[in-house]
Parts: structure tokens; sequence; C-alpha cells
């Protein structure tokens, strides 16, 4: 396809230069030097001055036997011969003769005829090829963009996608469908007509779908969802029919719909009513699958992270028959992900996988393959030739947070009031028992954030109970506590911890039902758009009593929390000062060094700061 491409290229360019060359030719006349008129070339010819004459057409190159030789150009009269010209003026001793005509000046006459037609033509022809271009045909609207990828020269397979086992169990029966079809048909089997997955962004869904190929040997036709919407009326519609027609001829094969919910939102949710575009692409997605004779091996792969806001009518038996769920892996399936992703770079002898799978909760494929080339750049940078631990360590902080930004110039009294923010969070966090171990705590800006407390929880968890939450809200408050006790004032550094401990505070009591005074029962309804696909508003369901009583137990989860943070920074208060200073004198501190300065003996409180801050922000948050 693109070989063709480039052989029409070429030809368009060979054109449009030969006709350059032709308006050239037909302008110069191939005629050189000074022209005068064939009376004076008689007359020098009487004279005695001229030596030869070059007869070309009716184009006349007149050469002198003058010191210097002079060539000029004249032209007779078309019918008359110069030579008789000559014999009635007396000269017979200028030797004239006639040049011989190429083999292409007859060709090249008829060519100059019709120049300018070959020309505008020419033209036309290249303008309206520079206006297709490669990816915007102008004739050919209707075509569908699909990339097809050769199904004998698979590049992935299911070795190469890690920690989700049950959605490549799910998919091996697809493999197999594709391979062995008649094993089904025989049985009175149903080929499966399209497979759905869903899951957030990352967690592998386009790299599954390409493994099936892979495994499968088949054709692969790969497509996103907006890519069949355009601003011309039916443009989408035609687009579908052309996929499935390619994709009928290269049966068996498979198409991938990536973000099918750019197309697939429930019709009549949008702006236009029941007949926008969109809907009209989704209607003719519907008929051609349902068009799929039993015969037929083509199976619709689509990916989504909005399967809500699809329309049933796409997601019913007979269309997408299969939902595979991808979630974002757990310890196993991270250890076998960085496995994947770290094969063929050199690792050092205190990497260990298993840690840094432990230490990356709720990282998704993606996440992982980026903190593993973070790690590599960063190793490059240090020009070492293998990646360490620390490399590993410093690349979760930058995929999480963002880079450090140890260039911000911050006072004394700042760095002083980020440390003890900082100490506070972690303080809590040790003491309480529910709350996640910190792993990592540091006073160095990164990203938005002026400092920062990382703690991981000790297992996977898919369920919270109300005392973690109680302990959550109690660390993410210790910071301000800490400003507060120590300074006797405070800063806006804790925005972003009021907002989270307010947020999990009223999930609990609207949501979760975790409040006793209001009862096990949730509050608001929450709208969305599906136009838009996204939550836009919360309906109230209750009234303002309820509403009342709501802030209430959201005002009293959140101060018990802060009661228990405060006893606990109160009790320890020199193991507050220790922390933050360590920190005023290293910056961070993580691992085995944290987990010794939180066991080891306070020293004495000797002098604590006892400046009240007056003005001067700071930004930190955990």
């Amino acid at each position: 396809m693109n070989k063709s491409r480039w052989m029409t290229n070429t030809v368009i360019y060979v054109v449009v230069a030969a006709s350059i060359i032709l308006v050239f030719l037909t302008f110069s006349n191939g005629s050189s030097g000074t022209e005068t008129d064939v009376t004076t070339v008689v007359k020098m010819a009487k004279e005695g001055l001229l030596s030869e004459i070059e007869i070309d057409g009716d184009n006349l190159i007149v050469t002198t036997n003058t010191d210097p030789i002079q060539t000029f150009v004249s032209r007779k009269e078309s019918g008359t011969s110069i030579v008789e010209l000559l014999q009635e003026a007396g000269v017979s001793d200028v030797k004239v003769w006639a040049k011989r005509a190429s083999p292409l000046s007859n060709i090249f006459g008829i060519l100059i005829n019709f120049l300018p037609l070959i020309f505008f033509g020419a033209l036309l022809f290249f303008m309206m090829r520079q206006a297709q271009g490669s990816n915007n045909q102008t004739m050919s609207f209707g075509r569908s963009r699909a990339r097809m990828f050769v199904g004998n020269k698979p590049s992935i397979s299911f070795a190469d996608v890690a920690g989700v086992e049950e959605a490549k169990t799910e998919l091996q029966e697809v493999v197999e469908f594709l391979r062995y079809p008649e094993r089904f048909l025989s049985l009175g089997a149903r080929i499966p007509r399209g497979v759905l997955l869903v899951g957030p962004p990352g967690t592998g869904k386009t790299l599954l779908a390409r493994a099936v190929a892979g495994e499968a040997g088949v054709p692969f036709f790969a497509i996103s969802g907006s890519e069949f919407v355009e601003m011309f009326v039916g443009v989408g519609a035609a687009r579908v029919r052309d996929l499935f027609d390619q994709a009928k001829r290269n049966a068996p094969c498979i198409i991938f719909v990536d973000e099918i919910d750019a197309v697939g939102r429930h019709r009549g949710a949008g702006l236009g009513g029941g007949h926008d575009e969109r809907e009209q692409t989704l209607n003719q997605i519907l008929v051609e699958i349902d068009g799929f004779d039993s015969s037929v091996n083509v199976i619709v792969i689509a990916a989504t992270n909005r399967p809500d806001i699809l329309d049933p009518a796409l997601l019913r038996p007979g269309r997408f028959d299969r939902r595979v769920v991808l979630d974002p892996p757990d310890v196993a399936g991270r250890q076998a992900i960085l496995k994947v992703h770290s094969q063929g770079k050199p690792l050092d002898e205190d990497v260990n996988l298993e840690v840094i799978a432990k230490e990356t909760t709720g990282f998704t494929g993606a996440d992982l393959a980026n903190l593993v080339n973070e790690s590599a750049i960063l190793a490059a940078r240090e020009h070492k030739k293998t990646i360490t631990f620390k490399e590993f360590g410093e690349a979760i902080d930058r995929v999480i947070l963002g880079p450090e930004r140890k260039s911000r110039i911050i006072s004394h009294r700042e760095k002083e009031i980020t440390a003890y923010h900082e100490a506070g969070h972690a303080l809590v966090g040790f003491i309480l028992p529910h709350a996640d171990p910190v792993q990592k705590v540091s006073i160095v800006a990164r990203g938005m954030a002026g400092g920062y407390t990382r703690s991981v929880p000790p297992e996977d968890r898919h369920m919270l109970t109300k005392d973690e939450f109680d302990d959550m809200i109690a660390m993410a408050l210790g910071g301000r506590i800490a400003e507060e006790l120590t300074f006797r004032s405070i800063t806006t550094g804790a925005s972003n911890d009021l907002e989270t401990a307010t947020s999990i505070a009223r999930n609990m009591v609207t949501r979760y039902g975790m409040s006793q005074k209001l009862g096990p029962r949730t509050y608001g309804k929450r709208e969305e758009l599906v136009f838009l696909g996204r939550e836009i508003t919360e309906q109230r369901n209750y009234s303002e009593q309820v509403a009342e009583q709501i802030d209430q137990e959201v005002y009293a989860i959140i101060q018990s929390a802060y009661d228990k943070a405060t006893e606990v920074l109160t009790t320890h208060k020199a193991k507050l000062i220790q922390i933050a200073r360590h920190l005023m004198a290293h910056e961070t501190v993580e691992g085995e060094q944290l987990q010794q300065l939180f066991k080891s003996e306070a020293p004495p409180i000797e002098a604590e700061p006892t400046e009240t801050i007056e003005t001067g922000p700071a930004t930190t948050e955990n």
C-alpha cells in the first residue's frame, strides 16, 4: 500500500518536472547570442565578414571570420531560402548548412502545442493528492482508518502480558475459537461475537487485545472509537461498513475498537437528540455485529474504562457476549509485570522486585512500565552500569508526585515548619494501630508538594474499616496539629490535608453508613450526564434537618480524629521534635533508618521552638 502511494507520487513529480522543462524549452527556443536582422546578415556576407551560416528551421546561427570570431542569431521569413538571398546578392563564398533535426523534435513540438493543458492538469492533480494526504483522504471519507497488523508475524503474545491471569484465561478461549473453529461448530457452539475489556486506564486492555491476535496468528484491525466520527454526516456509518467489509475479506481476524465509549454512549443522551452522527455510527456498529454469519470468524474486541455509560443494546448477548474485567494488579501481578518490563535491563543485586511490588500499591501496568523506564533513566544519568534499588525508590516518588525541586529556595523558617508538619504526619501514622505504615518522609519539594509522607499498606486491600478511616483522618490532620503545638499558630500548608479529611468523613456518613446517629443508609444520589461521561451534580434525597445532622456527624468524626492526633503528638512531643530535627539535618529519611528513628529513645526536651508564626504559608502536604 505504501509502495503504491510512493510510485504514484513519483509519477506526479516526474510529470510536473517535465512540464517545467517544456515551459523552459518553449520560451528559450534553444537559441542564444546577439540577434540581428536578415538584411544585415546579407550585407555582412557581401562584405566578406561571414564564414558560415547554420540553418535551424527559421533560425539562423551566423559565425563571422573576424578576429575575434563572433556568433549571432537571426531569423528568416518562413518559406524563404537564405541560399537564394545570398545568390541574389552575389555571395558564393559563405558556407551554408542545415542542422540535422533531432528525433525528439517532433515529439517536443507536439507536446509544446498541448503544454498549457498538460501543465495545468498535472498541477491540479498534484494539489488534489496533497490535499488528500496520507491520513485525510478527501475523496474517500467513508473508508475505514483501521490499522491492520499482519497475523503471521506476531510481535506480542500472552507471555508479554502479566498480572492479568484471569483475563488471559478468559481470552484463551477466544484464541481457540479462532484457531480451531470446527471443534466448537461440531458441538453446535456459537462463536462469540464480541468481547468487552473493562478496566481503569493503564491496566493493559490494548496490549491484551494485541496478544490475542498474536496468539491466534490472525490479522488484527485496530481503531479508536473517535476515528469513526467526522464533521460530515454519514461518514461514521460508512467507515463502520468499510471496516467490517475488510474484516470479512480477511477472516478469520480480530477487530479491536479502543475507547468504544466515544461512540457507544447511551442513545438519546446527546445534544443533537436522536439523530446525531454519533448515534448513527452506533446503530451501524450494532447492525454489523448482528450481521455476522456463524461461519464468519470475525471477533470484535472493544475496550473502555466507562462501561456504565455504554448503550444497553451494545451489551446484550449476541453482541458483546463476554465482559472481561481488568483490575489493577495485586502484589503477585505487580511482581510479574516488573519482571516482564525489567527483562534485558541490568539490575543490581540489591534490587528485590518483590519489595518494589509491595511498595507500589495501586500501580497499574502502565505505571509499572513507566517506573522501570524512569529507573533506567536515573541510572544512566548517574553513569551507572546497573540499575540499583536507589533508582527504583526515586522513580516511585517521581511517578507519584513528580521530580524533586531542589533548586527551590525556601527560608529557614519555612523549612522548619515543613519539617514539623511532615513529622506530625509520620508520628501519628506510626503510633496509631490502624494507620498504614510510614515508609518515607521528606521535606524536599516534589511536584506541587512542599514535602510529603509516604505510607504503604502492609497488604492489598479492597475494603476499609471504620477504624482505618478514623486513623487515616487523624494522620491527615497530624501535620496541622504539629504546627499548632510547636509554633502556637497554623499555616496554609494543611489545605490539602483538610480537604482529604473532610472528603473521607463525608463519604463515611453519606456513602458507607458509618454514622451511628444516621444509621446504615446512603444520602444523596449522584447524577451523571452520559454525554459528558462524568459526575456533574448530586441530587439531595433528604431533608434540611437530615442535612444538618450530616454536617454534625462529619464535624464529630473530624473532631474525634483531631483530638486523637492531638493526644498522640502531645504525649510524644519529644519524639516529634527528634524527627523534625532529623529532617532538618537530612531532609529525607526512609526504610530501616526511619524505623530506627521511630523506635529510638527521644532525647529530653531542652529548648523547643516557641516562635509564633505571623505570616508565611508552607506548602506541605501528604
